[in-house]
């Protein structure tokens, strides 16, 4: 009779370990993808991040010939979304949408990882301008008639961002230290009451993306200063950049990308970020990017991971010299 306790002991691990071998070998060798994708946004349902990442999921679900589904993890100023995209398997099921706040966030928080070397780049889709706007009660209609007079008079001039640490609030910021003026930041719970409150008079200056402020720029209620990026906006051809201005080298950019974990495989990253630049070859992503003050980027992987450092090292002189603290 045969013993097969002692059978199963002498053979029984080694063919355990050999399925295991074979199982994980088939399932590198399946085609990618074999199952639905999850891209995370970190923010709520509704804005500028979560129109982009759905445009982007749909029609990259239809290339891949399997579902691209947007998972929003709000909360933290996006650090919960991101560190989930992170810490994933690198197995090229999690993705993760990311715009300007996640270059900002390692300055102000203590992130848990590092951002620019615990990710696998894929590809930038967008990039487009901020645009300065003024209450017409300004006496400014450029931005070197703002700096004049914050030089003569410093601090009484004041911005609005959406909040401490914002992007609006650090490109202020950096604009002002540029320029080599004081202004006095007021910070509100969003973009929406930031905006209504320059419209209202009640703040001087709100640094505004441009779909946003455009209908108001249009109505009069706001007067457009300058956009943030160093060449001009095909929705406002007439205003100028802020470097043109009189603060030569500004250049801030509203942008999103996607990544994935570290240690994502070549092969899908180049998968992904071919199907990507595909899409946004598109006259549609003109034109539905555009609807959001946006143009498509495209490009290499390398694109996207030199403007993360190029912003996480930027970001972090503007908070270290304003002495900025998360609230």
């Amino acid at each position: 009779m045969v013993d097969f306790v002692n059978y199963f002991r002498r053979y029984g691990t080694a063919a355990l370990a050999a399925l295991a071998f074979a199982h994980a070998a088939a399932a590198q060798d399946a085609p990618y993808p074999g199952h639905p994708i999850t891209l995370i946004v970190p923010f709520a349902p509704g804005g500028g991040n979560d129109f982009i990442a759905r445009f982007i999921a749909e029609r990259l679900g239809h290339a891949l010939g399997q579902p691209v589904v947007v998972d929003n993890k709000p909360g933290a100023g996006g650090l919960i979304g991101v560190r989930a995209g992170v810490t994933a398997r690198p197995d090229g099921y999690t993705l993760t949408l990311i715009s300007n706040s996640y270059t900002v966030n390692p300055s102000l928080y203590k992130v848990g990882f590092d951002p620019i070397n615990d990710i696998t780049p894929i590809v930038q889709i967008a990039q487009g301008p901020f645009v300065v706007v003024a209450n017409p009660g300004l006496p400014a209609k450029s931005i070197a008639d703002v700096v004049t007079l914050a030089r003569a008079k410093p601090g009484e001039i004041n911005f609005a961002s959406s909040g401490q640490g914002s992007i609006p609030h650090l490109a202020t910021e950096l604009l002002a230290g540029m320029a080599g003026i004081k202004l006095t930041h007021v910070p509100y719970r969003g973009g929406g009451p930031a905006l209504t409150d320059a419209i209202a008079g009640r703040v001087s200056l709100f640094l505004s993306p441009t779909s946003t402020a455009l209908p108001h720029i249009k109505a009069g209620t706001l007067r457009a200063l300058a956009v943030t990026t160093a060449v001009r906006s095909p929705a406002l051809p007439d205003v100028p950049t802020v470097a043109e201005s009189g603060v030569p080298g500004y250049d801030v950019i509203l942008w999103h990308g996607i990544i994935g974990p570290r240690g994502l495989p070549a092969p899908i990253v180049e998968r992904l970020n071919r199907e990507v630049n595909a899409i946004l070859e598109l006259d549609e992503a003109v034109k539905l990017l555009g609807k959001d003050g946006v143009a498509p980027a495209g490009g290499p992987p390398e694109r996207l991971h030199a403007l993360v450092a190029r912003e996480t090292a930027t970001w972090h002189k503007v908070v270290e010299q304003a002495g900025m603290k998360a609230e």
